[in-house]
């Protein structure tokens, strides 16, 4: 079946008022072949369009107008209208390979789909793209990307990746999207030993040359469960490695602020919470472009923690709380809520529990990755006030399932109190703490 045939067509959209029909084919707009997801939002963005549409009766064409960017009103079988396309990789570091068995399916899917980078903002490593569909990213002008990087030299990429046949090709792809005017958004996750020092500073080298189409770049820890029987040989970054990580980035950083007008290199919270440094302020992060790598994630929860708190009432009363999070973010997290809660002239009767990842490993440290059960076993008979108030990370994207398929309300029955997810946003954090 074509995955371009339309399966419903809003009401009162344009494509309705022309008379489009579900269970017609969308061959083409303006003349150009819909082959997914990227062809059809390129192509339907102007304001007058010819569709070419097939069905069992034949082939019709079908006129409309509409606003410049105004959506059809289509939906088809899948989003991409489209096979999502899987890793094409084994790389040494993959998250997915670190996973035990028995988990939901879809946790197993290693997705590396351009398309899915464009629309989505998830990260991809280049290596499964014909020359078509890089040509076709220039022409559609595709932009931004986000590319996982780690690094630019061929035969230490093909090693991160295990792809001895394209993993080499990273850079001189992404020389190609900077001359299109392409703009990337790329990450490097760090292993001890094989692309930090000499590797990573060459990295960050080869990137800064692409400026200002290569955009950000974040650099993160591996992260590294106790399911790695038969993987490659990973360790943690130490208190010092992780550090001097932090300080070559920083110094690199500051070289290209002053030459470039933009640090554009940042390493990740989680290398500073390994490190056991401060972590710096507000400016230095410039417009916050990678918090989905967690880099300026916590210094921006207290930057709009402090906003919120600014323009509240005093004295507030507040019943008792408590809440649960990673180990790495619970110090600070406790430390930026004790200062909100000075600004509001209110004491506050919480407790904090950083919850150890007995499931994926004590490694694993953010929280992001906690599971019911490690939660429900951690705070079980503990003062949990009135609410225990959790990250909303923790959970399945627009669903109330935990990664281990714990669902919020088993989670909320088994400790006897209501469990609060809380968004990654210092406004909701106060909303949730404070009730204002």
């Amino acid at each position: 079946m074509s995955r371009t045939k339309i399966q419903s067509v809003a009401p009162g959209t344009p494509a309705h008022q022309a008379g489009v029909r579900p269970g017609e084919t969308l061959l083409a707009i303006n003349g150009h072949p819909i082959v997914d997801v990227l062809d059809y939002k390129y192509y339907a963005y102007d304001p007058e369009l010819v569709l070419q549409l097939r069905s069992e009766a034949g082939e019709r064409t079908v006129e409309l107008s509409k606003d410049v960017g105004e959506d059809l009103g289509l939906t088809f079988a899948t989003y991409l209208m489209d096979r999502a396309r899987s890793c094409a990789n084994k790389c040494v570091f993959c998250f997915v390979d670190q996973m035990p068995q028995g988990m939901r399916d879809t946790l197993y899917f290693k997705d590396d789909d351009a398309r899915l980078s464009f629309l989505m903002g998830n990260y991809i490593t280049l290596t499964n793209l014909s020359r078509r569909e890089l040509q076709r990213i220039c022409d559609l002008h595709i932009s931004p990307i986000n590319i996982s990087v780690h690094a630019t030299d061929p035969a230490v990429r093909r090693l991160l990746l295990g792809n001895q046949r394209r993993g080499g090709e990273c850079l001189e792809i992404m020389e190609q999207f900077a001359r299109a005017g392409i703009v990337m958004n790329c990450q490097i996750v760090a292993c001890p030993g094989l692309n930090d020092g000499g590797v990573l500073q060459r990295s960050m080298e080869d990137l800064a040359a692409l400026y200002p189409q290569v955009k950000s770049v974040s650099v993160v820890p591996v992260g590294l469960t106790r399911y790695r029987k038969g993987l490659y040989p990973l360790r943690p970054y130490t208190v010092a490695e992780a550090r001097e990580v932090v300080g070559q980035v920083e110094a690199y950083g500051a070289r290209c602020l002053g030459e470039k007008g933009s640090r554009i290199f940042w390493c990740s919270d989680e290398f500073y919470l390994q490190g056991e440094l401060p972590l710096p302020e507000d400016a230095f992060y410039e417009a916050y472009t990678q918090l989905e790598n967690g880099v300026g994630m916590l210094r921006l929860l207290e930057v709009e923690l402090n906003g919120a708190a600014l323009g509240a009432p005093q004295n507030i009363p507040v019943a008792p709380f408590s809440i649960a999070t990673g180990v790495a973010a619970a110090p600070f997290l406790r430390e930026i809520i004790d200062r909100a809660a000075a600004k509001c002239h209110t004491k506050l009767d919480y407790q904090i529990y950083p919850i150890v990842n007995h499931f994926f490993g004590e490694t694993i440290t953010v929280a992001g990755l906690l599971t019911g059960q490690d939660l429900l076993a951690q705070l079980r008979g503990k003062d949990l006030g009135t609410r225990v108030l959790l990250p909303q990370n923790t959970l399945r994207h627009g669903e109330t399932v935990f990664l281990d398929d714990m669902t919020l309300e088993e989670l909320s029955q088994g400790l006897g109190v209501p469990v609060v997810p809380v968004n990654q946003d210092g406004f909701d954090l106060f909303e949730a703490v404070f009730g204002v």
